[in-house]
């Protein structure tokens, strides 16, 4: 066993008192040591109920002869960090969760390892890391919360987060009082777990499970649920299984494994930054995946689930339908169905009993929302290395646009011009100067995109940034833009007027600038400068790379 590091030996005495210290009896320094690895917090909502997580794992551990040590990492919740200079630590956070990792991993000398995130960055980051230690691992999330609800008129309406989002820009544009958005508010968040549409979060805890890093019901059985906590239990009993068969993440993070968990992306139109994150995960497991190869599955895999923000139905509806089993049974044929998974069988023998339990959730192979995935990688002259859409949540008559640019050089600028109402129908907002380098950080633009919608235009302005956006956003919202402008991308040249062509459909993102042109702008770009000179902002954009490699830190 790896613990015997600090265990075992003559010259393991000093190590074995303070273990003993720690309540360690004899015969559990015989038994493997298994790291809890939990993001418990008391400022995120979706990690505020952790701790009832890990008591459970570590029970299900210790049932199977193993010895629990529950550990800590941070976590940022993005909706409070949303709109202010916290946003640029939420991207970054998931590089110091992943180093965090395996720096208690390999200086306590743990057997395995059972991850328990929640939200946005917390997910990647362990999972990051889990395929850099490679030690046998499993996830367990804290599962969606539940929506809100309101009667809106004279029906009762399931909300979110995304429905406050959307409500102030409807106080902006005087379509709602005050006294409502306040309604909205008080009821949006009921209670713990990760926000309950198809935002970020819950996007990778189903594709999680769709990676094989998790036990059936991780993505969908709601926070509140008994059955979340019997999952734990399960969790940290089957870590031991693994720990015996020596299966490890890079057994499971395959080719094969990436293929299926962008097949069930783009059935579920997730959040667009699961290509971000799964980019992210795929370098640190050595599996090369180009962005074109992301293109190639969503022309072949059907958008069959719609929820929240492209539709009204939530996660709990997505667990009564079946929830991810379901899903993957239903795109079967487009699967790698012998890919292994953290249950020690194969995705094939996982599902094979999955039954599709609502079909106005979980739409047939036949009758797709779409005939293609819920998420597009675009590519220009604006973006050579990609930019990436949620598709999914894409109004018909925006699918193809052409506007002239409306250029901003951050969040704040454009933000203000939305609110004073200075945009016209038709434009294109770019907001540059946002990307992981630029920003620094790769900021969400969920608050300019959340007032557009408010005001009642996304369905006429198309908005495109280096930046990245809330898996809560909706309308032509086109992000990563790669390279970035603080590195040079040619999105850097773009002026105002500048004609912007978008066509989802035939994934092309063009600016109407001569070749001759472009080269003559580009060449008289200014050095960037960042906007930050000190701390782990300033250390992480001198080594962030480009969102088309998942902004991992490079050199």
């Amino acid at each position: 066993m790896k613990s015997d590091v600090i265990k075992r030996g003559i010259e393991r005495a000093p190590h074995r008192s303070l273990l003993r210290a720690l309540g360690c009896t004899e015969r559990e320094m015989e038994r493997p040591f298994i790291g809890i690895i939990n993001s418990y917090s008391e400022i995120v909502p979706g990690h505020m109920h952790l701790d009832s997580l890990a008591k459970a794992v570590k029970a299900g551990v210790y049932s199977e002869g193993g010895v629990p040590f529950e550990v800590n990492t941070i976590a940022v919740c993005d909706g409070i960090a949303m709109g202010h200079a916290g946003m640029r630590y939420s991207l970054p956070s998931r590089e110091l969760i992943a180093d965090s990792v395996e720096t208690v991993a390999e200086a306590h000398g743990f057997d395995a390892l059972v991850f328990i995130p929640s939200c946005d960055k917390v997910i990647p980051g362990m999972l990051m890391a889990a395929a850099r230690v490679n030690l046998p691992a499993i996830f367990v999330s804290g599962g969606p919360m539940l929506s809100g609800r309101a009667i809106i008129g004279d029906q009762m309406k399931a909300l979110d987060l995304s429905s406050v989002f959307v409500a102030v820009g409807q106080v902006a544009k005087g379509e709602m009082s005050e006294t409502q958005l306040s309604v909205f508010e008080s009821v949006a968040c009921p209670g713990c777990g990760s926000c309950a549409g198809m935002f970020t979060a819950n996007t990778m805890n189903c594709l999680t499970e769709a990676l094989g890093m998790a036990l059936p019901g991780n993505g969908t059985i709601p926070a509140v649920d008994s059955r979340r906590i019997q999952l734990a239990k399960r969790t940290g009993q089957q870590v031991m299984e693994l720990l015996a068969k020596n299966l490890r993440p890079r057994d499971i993070l395959t080719r094969e494994a990436f293929h299926n968990s962008f097949a069930v992306d783009m059935a579920l139109g997730g959040s667009t930054n699961s290509v971000l994150h799964l980019m992210a995960i795929a370098h640190e497991a050595g599996i090369d995946f180009p962005l074109a190869t992301v293109n190639q599955i969503s022309a072949s895999t059907p958008h069959l689930v719609k929820l929240s923000p492209a539709s009204e139905l939530h996660m709990e509806d997505l667990d009564l339908a079946g929830g991810i089993p379901a899903v993957m049974k239903e795109i079967g044929q487009l699967l790698k169905l012998k890919a292994r998974t953290a249950t020690t069988r194969t995705l094939g023998e996982d599902i094979a009993g999955a039954v599709v339990g609502r079909r106005e959730v979980i739409r047939p192979m036949s009758s797709p929302h779409a005939p293609t995935g819920g998420l597009t990688v675009l590519f220009g002259n604006i973006a050579p290395e990609g930019a990436v859409v949620k598709s999914a949540a894409v109004a018909a008559e925006m699918m193809e646009h052409r506007g002239p640019a409306r250029v901003f050089d951050s969040e704040e600028d454009a933000t203000e011009a939305i609110t004073h109402k200075s945009i016209k129908p038709g434009e294109v907002i770019v907001i540059r100067f946002e990307g992981p380098r630029g920003g620094p950080g790769m900021r969400e633009m969920l608050t300019p995109t959340a007032l557009l919608s408010g005001l009642g235009l996304d369905k006429e302005v198309a908005l495109i940034t280096d930046g990245r956006f809330s898996g809560a956003t909706r309308g032509a919202a086109i992000g990563h833009v790669s390279p970035e402008a603080a590195s040079g991308g040619p999105i850097a040249t773009l002026r105002d007027g500048d004609i912007i062509h978008i066509d989802i459909r035939k994934r092309k993102i063009e600016a109407e600038i001569s070749e001759a042109e472009m080269a003559k702008r580009l060449a008289a770009l200014p050095r960037f400068e960042s906007r930050v000179r000190s701390g782990y902002l300033h250390r992480y954009a001198e080594h962030v790379g480009s969102a088309s490699i998942g902004a991992v830190l490079i050199g």
